[in-house]
């Protein structure tokens, strides 16, 4: 008779690697995650919690319906991996001999990305009050680039993501006009600008996006022979929408971190489909917005970042093909705002020009959502937190030597 003895599942040889690869980029020291999740002793006392969170796939966040679309970033654990942490939290979450452990992960200085070339930081840290609204804040960073750069990674690091409800980077080129006159390396609003036209063009750009970061969001890693373009002598604009907390004043001093490529295949470009005109009536529990636009020339889409706050419900993006036939190309059920994730296709897919891509949002005003700052209010568009905004971020590839504008020219290429 042969007996079989199962090796019991322990948290050097077993769980260590799982947190490695799935949790620690967001459980470590000065990420989003509550707790670190980088050794033994950090671990732990939450062998339950990871249990259920993960029985429950709560944990790690990741919420594209597995009905539309294959998605390279996915976190989501395997059943396997689920089934060896649960059995590791009911044996009592045993050590094991800490030899069995993998390497370390090496985090480059803190970064999510690979090291970077160059790091751009607010000169000064914008001092955020202890209650009330703060009006979106401008830093202008001159990089000093004499020469043109190319850039496969970037990330925003804010010192606080406490405070931080989005952040946006911004290429201004030296031929934009784009808040020329403005302070350079200290915190402004629109409204500490000293003319009405400076204060209009502070709160709207067509200059290109380098980057978005929101709570949860990953830095932006673009495959080889994909990147975005710096411009000889550009400034690099951060708008920064910041949120009081917790009753007491703070800071933040967030960064940039660039780093370079060689001249590319393909440069990327952030679009976005936006609907910033909808009134969403009190009490209304599932109120629809939606937006579309064709594309004016062939691109490759490589990534979906949905947007919206505190009442987002669902959120979809879609190509409307010929003849009204409705493509998926991602579902969001459960939108969460405090977990909000981009989506980076496992296939980039050609968009020719032409192409009518929509998205379609419906947002939960009523007193059944825990999160709704004021379920008697009618909701409109608006910067701060507790209004609301509808915006599909999305990333697509196109020639080097096309820039944004160029791009939006129908038919040019």
């Amino acid at each position: 008779m042969f007996v079989f003895v199962l090796a019991a599942v322990t948290f050097y040889k077993d769980v260590l690697p799982i947190l490695q690869e799935h949790c620690q980029s967001c459980h470590r020291p000065g990420e989003i995650a509550p707790v670190a999740l980088e050794t033994y002793a950090q671990t732990r006392p939450y062998a339950a919690a990871i249990r259920e969170l993960t029985t429950l796939r709560r944990m790690p966040p990741w919420f594209a319906d597995p009905c539309c679309g294959h998605f390279s970033n996915n976190p989501s654990l395997s059943n396997k991996e689920i089934a060896k942490l649960a059995e590791w939290a009911k044996a009592h979450a045993p050590a094991g001999p800490a030899a069995d452990a993998p390497p370390p992960r090496h985090w480059q200085a803190g970064w999510n990305i690979d090291r970077p070339d160059v790091v751009l930081q607010m000169p000064q840290a914008k001092r955020i009050p202890a209650t009330g609204d703060v009006p979106y804040q401008y830093i202008i960073l001159p990089t000093g680039f004499k020469e043109d750069r190319w850039v496969r990674m970037s990330e925003i690091r804010p010192s606080n993501r406490a405070v931080v409800h989005h952040a946006v980077a911004y290429i201004r080129p030296p031929s934009s006009s784009w808040l020329r006159g403005a302070p350079r390396g200290v915190p402004f609003s629109a409204d500490d600008l000293p003319t009405p036209k400076l204060r209009q063009d502070a709160r709207w750009t067509d200059s290109d996006v380098l980057l978005v970061y929101a709570p949860g969001s990953l830095p932006d890693g673009w495959p080889k022979g994909f990147a975005k373009l710096v411009p000889a002598g550009s400034d690099i604009v951060l708008q920064m929408h910041y949120t009081t907390r917790e009753g007491r004043p703070t800071q933040d001093r967030t960064s940039v971190g660039l780093v370079f490529s060689e001249r590319p295949e393909k440069r990327v470009h952030t679009l976005q489909l936006t609907n910033d005109r909808f009134q969403i009536p009190p009490g209304e529990a599932n109120y629809r917005v939606q937006v579309h636009g064709s594309l004016p020339n062939d691109a490759l889409l490589l990534s979906l970042f949905p947007h919206m706050h505190l009442r987002g419900k669902t959120f979809e993006y879609n190509i409307v093909e010929p003849h009204g036939r409705i493509r998926t190309l991602l579902r969001i059920p459960h939108y969460d705002f405090f977990w909000q994730l981009s989506y980076r296709l496992a296939e980039p897919i050609p968009l020719k020009a032409g192409t009518v891509l929509q998205a379609i949002a419906t947002f939960d005003n009523s007193k059944n959502n825990p999160h709704n700052p004021d379920p008697s209010a009618t909701v409109t568009w608006g910067e701060q937190t507790w209004a609301e905004m509808m915006v599909g971020f999305f990333d697509v590839a196109v020639d080097p030597a096309v820039d944004k504008r160029q791009f939006f020219v129908r038919g040019a290429r």
